[in-house]
């Protein structure tokens, strides 16, 4: 309930009634994606601030492995679910929508560990950045070998329905977002203490407001999207729904055998729940066209992203307080 009450999941809910009610309320694109730049930059900054602290040590090593982990499973888990029950190609780009991650839900997630007074590790935007193309890789994979045993693709000779892995990989750690994070984080780790205190208006003082508007965006963007998330099967909705629960249970599992912190339980509890919906589908758009976008798209952010921000991360900060607390 508290995260219910906070300024910037209101404005998330006034933005999903404004696009409902069909308003004419509007964000400029340009100034929507300053606001994503921003929000990764702050991120970065405060990932690098908290790393130069803190140090490397072990247990981060533990929570990075943790990361990778599931980033593997959950892909795979979806694929294994959704094989039998939809198109191939449209399993495999929901499995590598749901096995990647949430920037937004990310950060949003940070904000409120660190309002409810929980220190975050800053290595955790690392394992954000891990986590977002094993899915897409394994899914581009399963896309291929999809092809091949149908005797379509590069075998019969129509080249454009298989995009080489190794571009797949350079749009996948060479994306924009990506490299401003870890560029900020860089910044962040250099400069350390006084770089902190030099910033502080920026990537601090600026932070809530910025993403409280940035959150006003994605509730329009949400209601815009409940159409495409509504034409889905009962199995997709169920999967959208209840998937990101099921995936978090996982990822606390893996942080109770590992004995990972509150703190970093919870984070990959939400990341492990979250759903891509920026760079999963700009790569998939092109390398696997015969999956249908308003499927994996629509899911993640007409379903599983609204769940996550209203109640998913308040639930997983519980449950990583009690069982790891």
């Amino acid at each position: 309930m508290h995260l219910l009450l906070d300024p910037a999941i209101l404005f998330f809910i006034f933005g999903v009634l404004a696009g409902a009610l069909k308003s004419n309320l509007e964000i400029p694109p340009a100034i929507s994606k300053f606001f994503s730049l921003y929000l990764l930059m702050a991120l970065g900054l405060k990932g690098g601030f908290a790393m130069a602290e803190s140090g490397f040590s072990s247990g981060i090593a533990v929570s990075l492995a943790a990361a990778i982990a599931m980033a593997f499973i959950v892909p795979t888990l979806g694929y294994n679910f959704l094989k039998g029950r939809i198109s191939k190609f449209d399993a495999a780009a929901v499995a590598a929508s749901y096995g990647s991650v949430s920037a937004v839900t990310f950060v949003t997630a940070i904000q409120f560990l660190e309002a409810s007074g929980i220190a975050v590790g800053g290595h955790m935007a690392v394992a954000m950045v891990i986590m977002e193309s094993p899915a897409i890789i394994m899914a581009v994979l399963l896309a291929n070998s999809i092809r091949h045993k149908a005797g379509n693709g590069e075998l019969a000779g129509n080249p454009s329905t298989s995009m080489p892995l190794g571009k797949i990989l350079h749009e996948s750690f060479t994306d924009g977002a990506h490299l401003l994070l870890l560029g900020s984080m860089a910044v962040g780790l250099i400069s350390g203490e006084s770089g902190k205190a030099m910033m502080q208006p920026f990537s601090g003082d600026l932070f809530k407001g910025i993403l409280a508007f940035f959150l006003l965006d994605m509730g329009m963007m949400v209601a815009r999207n409940f159409n495409q998330a509504k034409k889905a099967s009962f199995v997709l909705i169920a999967y959208a729904t209840a998937g990101p629960f099921v995936h978090a249970a996982i990822a606390l599992g893996l942080a109770m055998i590992l004995g990972l912190p509150a703190a970093d339980g919870a984070l990959l509890m939400i990341l492990s729940a979250s759903a891509s919906y920026i760079v999963v589908p700009a790569v998939l758009r092109y390398a696997i066209p015969e999956a249908n976008p308003s499927i994996y798209f629509g899911l993640s952010l007409g379903v599983t992203f609204p769940i996550n921000i209203l109640v998913g991360i308040s639930i997983y900060t519980w449950a990583a307080m009690k069982f790891l607390g």
